[in-house]
């Protein structure tokens, strides 16, 4: 497991006391962002971890206000799977006899990827991980119509620290550019709160972070896909993949539907490699419809789309973990008047990867107070 160099920050309240220690890598990218002087930079870095706003009103990602920012962050950076799956649960303990042959394929395909990952003994042995790393986020203006949204801009940086435990608890912490997201589950329930909004219990039964499933945790995603089923092959990447797709139940929409809002379905696909087994690609697409209000008869739709390819595999104590890739969100707004489009890019890098993390404790994933 490699290490990284902590970053020191001086402590301007007392100078004869210690310094202290970031656990999230931030990237010096960042850091010159968050202010002109030393003094200011390492002072709003100090108001971020303490989850206060900091003094900035806008970012470089086109200029797009604090909230909205905020949003797109989240967007990308930390939504959940819509389907609850446990890391914890044995691998592929359902035979392949008495299925469809979609279902068999789809099951033999996981069962290869369970063996490029490091195979079933292995996956079964891991009780916790934790990885580090740091992102790089592009963005581009709401556009009108149906055309292609273009990137532009300035880069946007930042870092994340990520933790799981079994049964299904997990915490993130992502900084980027100056605004700190957090997310989590106790097992009970997933949350999330940010450095201007408060805690925020999501809907339905608590569900594991969309990140896991970008390369970097084997047993979520093999999981996961035991319920898929194949759909054909498809090339991603200049490489040859099956691809296995999982709708979301309409139980599980209606619950996580809202008063105002109804989630009108969530498709999963995985792309595996053929050559490898490796997972290449991870994609969602979520539909939702918001409910008019009264008197008008407009319906408006937002789908959001979000791909995750995945790079750079390597083995750490024995697992393969994808040590780097891109994720391109879309979101799209139509019905009635509106028709726009927007996108977010972001780019990730791991830093540091454990497992079966000695002394972590449950209190660890607590939600915070509220």
């Amino acid at each position: 497991m490699r290490k990284l160099c902590p970053k020191l920050c001086p402590n301007f309240d007392n100078k004869e006391g210690l310094e202290t220690v970031l656990e999230v890598p931030f990237p010096e990218e960042m850091l010159r962002s968050l202010g002109s002087s030393t003094f200011s930079r390492w002072n709003n870095l100090r108001s971020l971890m303490k989850a206060q706003p900091i003094d900035r009103n806008y970012t470089h990602l086109s200029s797009t206000p604090r909230n909205e920012f905020m949003a797109l962050l989240k967007l990308v950076g930390s939504p959940l799977v819509p389907i609850q799956v446990q890391s914890d649960q044995s691998l592929l303990t359902r035979p392949l006899t008495d299925c469809s042959t979609e279902d068999s394929t789809a099951k033999y395909i996981v069962q290869q990827y369970v063996a490029a990952t490091g195979g079933q003994a292995a996956l079964n042995a891991l009780k916790s991980m934790y990885v580090m790393g740091q992102v790089r986020m592009l963005g581009a203006e709401m556009q009108m119509g149906e055309d292609s949204v273009q990137m532009g801009g300035r880069p946007e940086f930042g870092g994340f620290e990520l933790w799981q435990k079994n049964p299904g608890l997990w915490f993130l912490q992502l900084v980027v550019s100056g605004f700190k997201v957090s997310a989590g589950s106790d097992g009970k329930v997933a949350w999330n709160q940010s450095s201007s909004h408060h805690f925020h219990a999501n809907r339905g039964p608590p569900r594991p972070l969309r990140r896991f499933f970008q390369g970097l945790d084997p047993r979520y995603t093999a999981n996961l896909f035991l319920d898929a089923v194949f759909v054909g092959e498809k090339a991603i990447e200049n490489e040859e993949c099956f691809s296995l797709r999982l709708e979301t139940s309409m139980q599980i929409l209606q619950a996580q539907s809202s008063p105002n809002t109804e989630l009108v379905r969530h498709t999963i696909w995985g792309y595996f490699s053929q050559r490898t087994g490796l997972l290449v690609k991870f994609e969602d697409n979520k539909l939702v419809r918001v409910k008019p209000p009264q008197g008008s008869n407009d319906l408006v739709f937002w789908e959001t789309n979000i791909e995750s390819v995945m790079e750079d595999y390597r083995s750490v104590d024995g697992i393969n973990i994808a040590h780097g890739g891109t994720t391109v969100a879309t979101l799209h707004r139509y019905g009635g008047l509106d028709n726009q489009k927007r996108k977010v890019e972001e780019t990730w890098k791991i830093e540091e990867v454990g497992f079966n993390i000695h002394g972590l404790s449950d209190d660890y994933f607590l939600p915070p107070s509220f």
